[in-house]
């Protein structure tokens, strides 16, 4: 009977072993979603910037005041025009598709009366962040809505403003040798600080559709500028960050000069490299730094 017993044993042990095994499946990996645009308009008392989404939407959203836009890989500070930056950072979202490639711009422009900007500081392990430069820093308001799947932002815009122009380099007129080669576009501007809101919106750059106009930014390096001040009929301004022309004839400079001559209180505009010198510091004249001239 023991010796049964001791058969019947081997032989389950042995069918155990011969037993089909079956798999088991993986489990799936959650689809990160992805951002695929960004788009704003000005409503009543708000301008809207919309962020959209495919593959769902981000679990969070953080979105907060920032006295410096930082890149989230690098660390390094990172350029935005406007006199308040809202930072926006989203996870687990990305901005790129699996070959890597942009799904959603990387710096974007608005004409609105107090959002000018949204500029991305990160793409990272499925974290994406913008910074939203802004005129003034207003009340804020995040929600989120379906079809198509989307995060709204509303920043407070129930303030007066003005429109003046605002002048940028003309690409195709260049290379056609067809002056001027600088052409104005139209921007809101708070009438009690016209001169700052313009070199903001200089520094801004334009639009999506004046960039497939031909219209192009001419930083030559700067990326902010200080120390602005109207007096006398001159109009000082210092530029911060770099300042090259990089043997060019056409450099920011063009695009500083008629915006703020445009001003009734500014007969002259004298533009400072970021240490602090330009060529004609004093007199009735205009005057720009050495690191832009040609």
């Amino acid at each position: 009977m023991r010796v049964v017993r001791r058969l019947l044993a081997l032989l389950l042990t042995l069918g155990a072993g011969l037993a089909p095994s079956v798999p088991v499946a993986a489990a799936a990996t959650p689809a990160v979603p992805t951002l695929v645009g960004i788009r704003a308009a000005h409503h009543p008392t708000f301008d809207r910037v919309v962020f959209d989404f495919a593959g769902g939407l981000p679990a969070s959203r953080q979105v907060t005041w920032v006295t410096q836009l930082v890149g989230d890989a690098s660390g390094l500070p990172v350029p935005v025009a406007g006199r308040a930056v809202l930072r926006v950072r989203f996870a687990a979202a990305n901005a790129h598709n699996a070959a890597g490639q942009a799904t959603a711009p990387s710096r974007v422009v608005f004409a609105l009366p107090n959002v000018m900007t949204a500029v991305r500081s990160g793409d990272f392990e499925a974290v994406t962040t913008y910074g939203i430069g802004v005129a003034s820093r207003q009340a804020v308001h995040v929600s989120t809505l379906n079809s198509p799947r989307r995060v709204v932002v509303d920043i407070g815009a129930a303030f007066p403003t003005v429109w003046r122009q605002v002048w940028f380099f003309n690409q195709p007129r260049f290379v056609a040798n067809t002056e001027p080669f600088f052409t104005p576009v139209l921007r809101p501007v708070l009438p009690l600080t016209p001169a700052t809101g313009l070199m903001d919106r200089v520094l801004a750059g334009p639009t999506t559709t004046e960039g497939a106009a031909g219209l192009r930014q001419l930083s030559s390096g700067a990326t902010g500028f200080r120390a602005l001040g109207i007096s006398g009929g001159i109009a000082r301004v210092q530029l911060t960050g770099g300042c090259s022309s990089g043997g060019s004839t056409v450099t920011i400079a063009g695009e500083v000069l008629p915006t703020l001559r445009q001003l009734s209180t500014v007969d002259w505009v004298k533009v400072y490299d970021p240490s602090g010198h330009t060529l004609s510091p004093t007199g009735n004249r205009d005057s720009v730094p050495a690191c832009l001239e040609p």
